[in-house]
């Protein structure tokens, strides 16, 4: 479940992204939702999953452009701050994605999102929408309790893969490929 941090007392306040930017380092993940800072809560379980993607993705990614894990916020074309579970951006596009100040002037070439149960299918869907508005070619959501995954290639047209299925990297990620169940072996 996500959870709104309350920006000041006034109802009206929409927090700028310099007030988000000020927010305190409390070890939660917070994103910027219509001038809101929504908390974007990660389980243990979670990251396992997000450190089994990196390790996959890493040894194709790297040389075909960067990586990020969690961490790096990028600014949608709507003005909210969004962070990707797993986001990669070719080379040539890191111009147009790098950070100014801050955050990343775009969306990365794959958002990837690990989704809970918890999470509201709107929002879901919004944030999908989101990421291919702002520059996105391919969005990944992965379902842990399932163990499943959907490809999105737009914002409307997925394609379900199920434990036992891969999982490639199309035109964007060459030479990438794990089966999907792989990347929830956690071991626990």
């Amino acid at each position: 479940m996500n959870a709104v941090l309350d920006a000041s007392a006034s109802p009206r306040h929409r927090m700028t992204e310099d007030e988000y930017l000020r927010l305190p380092e409390d070890g939660n993940k917070w994103e910027l939702v219509e001038g809101e800072p929504v908390a974007v809560p990660t389980s243990f379980d979670h990251d396992l999953i997000k450190m089994l993607l990196l390790s996959r993705l890493l040894p194709i990614a790297m040389p075909l452009g960067y990586v990020t894990g969690g961490e790096a916020g990028c600014r949608m074309r709507g003005g909210n701050i969004r962070i990707p579970d797993v986001s990669f951006t070719r080379r040539e596009r890191i111009s147009e994605v790098r950070p100014q100040p801050g955050f990343g002037a775009a969306a990365p070439d794959l958002c990837v999102e690990i989704l809970s149960p918890s999470e509201e299918p709107a929002d879901v869907a919004r944030k999908v929408d989101e990421y291919f508005e702002s520059g996105a070619t391919l969005v990944w959501h992965l379902f842990p309790q399932t163990r499943t995954l959907r490809v999105f290639a737009t914002p409307t047209v997925s394609v379900e893969r199920g434990p036992e299925d891969d999982l490639d990297g199309g035109t964007l990620l060459p030479g990438f490929r794990c089966r999907v169940g792989d990347l929830f072996d956690t071991g626990l």
